[in-house]
């Protein structure tokens, strides 16, 4: 836990895009008249996007943890 300070910033972030996606999804859903088409485009393409993010936040927590704090010393 002694790089948790490190990994609060990634988190909040994720977790702010996962809520937005899922609140678009929602949104898509609860939308009267949308083609069905288009609504499951709609629905999809927002849980894609979290399970991105998560995934992202997943390989972020594994690089702080393993002591490469900086992305930009790669470069």
């Amino acid at each position: 836990m002694k790089h948790f300070r490190k990994i609060i910033a990634p988190i909040m972030i994720a977790v702010i895009m996962v809520i937005y996606y899922i609140g678009t999804a929602v949104f898509f859903m609860v939308i009267p008249g949308i083609p069905a088409g288009f609504k499951i485009l709609m629905v999809v393409v927002p849980l894609i996007l979290s399970a991105v993010m998560i995934g992202t936040l997943i390989s972020r927590w594994k690089e702080i943890q393993g002591g490469e704090e900086d992305d930009l010393s790669q470069y």
